[in-house]
Order: C-alpha cells, then sequence, then structure tokens
C-alpha cells in the first residue's frame, strides 16, 4: 500500500461515519406523537439522565422504555418507543463497508460507539436486510460498544479500556468520530483522531492507500 498511515489500528465511530444517522428526523417524529407542551422536553430528549444511563448499561431497555413513556406522559407501546427510537437511524452505505473490508488487509478494523441495546438490534437488522450480515463481527475485527462498557466518549476511561483491549499504545490507534468532544477526547490520550465532517472524509483519508 502506497502512503500507509502510521498505524496498526483504525478505530470507526458509527453514527455518521459507518451509518447516516438523523437525530432531528427521530425528534421531529416524537413531536409529532406529543403534543406542543412537550416539544421543550423533546429536545431536551438526549441529555436526560436516563438515557445516559441507558447509554452505558446502567439500566436495561425495558427500563429505558418506562422511562421514555414516562417523560412523555404516554402509554406508547414498546413497538412505538423502539420505531421513535430507531428513526434515526438511516442506511449503511455500500461503499463504506468495501473500505472497511479493503482497510482490513493491511490494518485492524474497529468500532467505538455510543449507542444502546435497541438501537443495535436495529442496526443489525440493517446489515441484514441490505448487506446479508448478522452484525459488525465479519467485517470488523473489533467491537466496542459504550451500553457493554459500562462506559462512554468522550471520556478518558473509555479510550484506555479500549487501548487495553486492544494491547496497543495509543498512538498506533486513529480514531475517527463525527464529534469533536470525542476527538479531542480522543487525543488527550494520545491517539491520532479524525474529525468527520461529512461522508467524503474518511474516503479522501484513504484515498492514496
Amino acid at each position: 500500500m502506497k502512503n500507509e498511515p502510521d498505524a496498526d489500528f483504525l478505530i470507526f465511530d458509527l453514527g455518521n461515519v459507518i451509518i447516516d444517522i438523523d437525530y432531528q428526523k427521530a425528534l421531529h417524529g416524537i413531536k409529532e406523537e406529543v403534543s406542543a407542551e412537550f416539544h421543550d422536553k423533546v429536545d431536551g430528549f438526549y441529555l436526560t439522565d436516563f438515557h445516559m444511563d441507558y447509554e452505558v448499561g446502567r439500566i436495561d431497555s425495558d427500563q429505558f422504555r418506562e422511562e421514555v413513556r414516562g417523560y412523555f406522559q404516554q402509554d406508547w407501546s414498546d413497538d412505538k418507543v423502539d420505531e421513535l427510537w430507531n428513526s434515526l437511524l438511516l442506511k449503511i452505505p455500500e461503499e463504506r463497508l468495501k473500505l472497511i473490508s479493503k482497510l482490513r488487509e493491511n490494518f485492524q478494523v474497529g468500532v467505538l460507539s455510543n449507542t444502546n441495546s435497541i438501537h443495535i438490534q436495529a442496526v443489525n437488522r440493517i446489515l441484514q436486510n441490505d448487506h446479508n450480515l448478522k452484525n459488525f463481527d465479519p467485517i470488523f475485527d473489533w467491537v466496542f460498544l459504550s451500553h457493554e462498557m459500562g462506559l462512554s466518549k468522550p471520556s478518558a476511561e473509555i479510550y484506555e479500556k479500549m487501548l487495553v483491549d486492544l494491547g496497543t499504545s495509543a498512538d498506533r490507534v486513529i480514531f475517527f468520530d463525527d464529534l469533536i468532544p470525542n476527538v479531542e477526547g480522543a487525543k488527550e490520550v494520545g491517539i491520532q483522531a479524525v474529525h468527520v465532517t461529512g461522508p467524503e472524509v474518511i474516503f479522501d483519508f484513504f484515498k492514496n492507500v
């Protein structure tokens, strides 16, 4: 490979790096289901303690759904909660998976994502329906998910735990994320980090590889 990056591990966030997501689509969908008096609560949904607890596995899916129903004062079914919650998940473009497959020939590749069980089950359905894959295991060497690790980005602890599991030093890892705090968090522990500001960033980064 020419102009090969000086690293052994390439680690990718999921949202807007591997899978397209639209937070506003989910929030808009919830607003359509509740009265206007709850719209401010919709806008603050991602900042709630129960959302953060769910993201690091402190509560399970059933508890999360109950918190959602209570927060919005709705009697939504589990399926309805999941439908609204997963509506931010869009497509996983084939070309991104092909890029990962190519990179895997010369690097170990992995995922590091702040996520949760309901989203991951939905992502796996997208993988199955669109790419005939049960999950990410066949295409990534490493899968690090916040709700399984009990940690979330951008805390130093999640990056340090990842490095221990990889069995490597920070300077041998390049990490790609769409959120500046997560990029900065990785850099603070010595990881090479790239801010993904659009769909072409990872392709441009590896265009000469």
